[in-house]
């Protein structure tokens, strides 16, 4: 099955602190930037984590898609953000979606800067 796999890691996040501790904003936010770009989502899972010496807890935001997935992991302590977002091109071409949606999501977080990859996975069979 061919897909596409974007990372991107996000240092120095220069957005609002609550877009790196409140779990159900994030989480809206994600679901509601995966349907503006066209992707369908089929679950989803908000999760703020406790506090600890380092500070405010993270949160971790999954949405499951008909294509695959978008997974959203902070560290309010270190103002940084690890981003996952991965569709099946099962049945059509959703690569272009997927890039959109990785945009909007660096995007969301003003970063000071970013490391992103890409990943073809999979074959044509």
């Amino acid at each position: 099955m061919k897909g596409l796999h974007l990372t991107a890691d996000l240092y120095g996040c220069r957005c609002d602190r609550s877009w790196l501790t409140d779990a159900d904003k994030l989480g809206r936010w994600c679901r509601e930037a995966v349907e503006a770009v066209g992707l369908q989502p089929v679950g989803e899972l908000f999760h703020t984590l406790p506090p600890s010496e380092a500070g405010d807890g993270g949160v971790t935001a999954t949405v499951l898609l008909a294509e695959s997935h978008v997974c959203v992991h902070t560290s309010p302590g270190q103002k940084s953000v690890t981003a996952d977002v991965y569709v099946c091109n099962y049945g059509g071409d959703h690569s272009a979606k997927a890039r959109g949606l990785m945009f909007a999501l660096v995007n969301r977080f003003q970063p000071e800067w970013t490391e992103q990859r890409s990943l073809d996975r999979g074959d044509e069979a």
